[in-house]
């Protein structure tokens, strides 16, 4: 079987069980930049939790860019790395303000200019938020794709050129959604729970503990 009939295939049976969407919250492309930047090493339920507060109290990228930093970071002092993600925060919204005129880029050379954003942030936002073909690997879709052979590659940019060549571009946000949600369900850093998979018969993985 050819990969990219093998990885349609994972897709398919993974379309079945999960929702292929964004499990964060947000009503507009700077809200999920934000939101995104602050997901770093936390679970999507506890950014929520803090997000709904804190775009209630900075509306716009103007309200951030001029909030207080020591408030800022009291404000999303519970998703740890705290200090780091308030001053991206507001120097990344100043320059959304002065060099965008409020608007967040859609263009990935762009967007991985902005401070604390790296590429999977802005495959996420290029992806859900503007609706645009890519593909971002955080550590869920590294470990899967790693573990279902579909990629050998030890860096999140190499697992990334390696899917984009094997998966439809049609199918790149999909896969980006099902691959987290599998990872966090079943296929787990340290006890994988391949007795459940529904995708086993795909995985390398699976068939070198057998």
């Amino acid at each position: 079987m050819e990969e990219k009939e093998r990885v349609i295939l994972i897709i398919e049976e993974l379309s079945k069980l999960y929702p292929a969407k964004t499990a964060l919250n947000f009503s507009n492309p700077f809200e999920l930049l934000i939101a995104t930047i602050l997901s770093a090493q936390c679970t999507d339920k506890r950014v929520n939790q803090v997000t709904k507060r804190l775009f209630k109290k900075y509306k716009s990228p103007l309200d951030f860019a001029f909030a207080d930093l020591k408030q800022l970071e009291e404000d999303i002092k519970e998703l740890g790395l705290y200090r780091a993600k308030a001053k991206n925060i507001k120097e990344l919204s100043k320059i959304i303000v002065e060099k965008y005129k409020g608007n967040v880029p859609a263009e990935f050379d762009e967007l991985i200019k902005l401070p604390g954003v790296g590429r999977k942030t802005a495959n996420v936002v290029l992806a859900n938020a503007f609706n645009k073909p890519a593909l971002a690997v955080d550590t869920h879709v590294f470990r899967v794709s790693r573990r279902l052979g579909l990629s050998s590659g030890e860096s999140p940019e190499r697992v990334e050129k390696d899917l984009v060549k094997i998966i439809p571009e049609n199918l790149w946000n999909v896969a980006h959604h099902l691959f987290i949600r599998h990872g966090r369900e079943i296929c787990r850093a340290r006890k994988p729970l391949c007795q459940r998979c529904t995708i086993s018969l795909w995985c390398n993985y699976r068939k070198n503990i057998l």
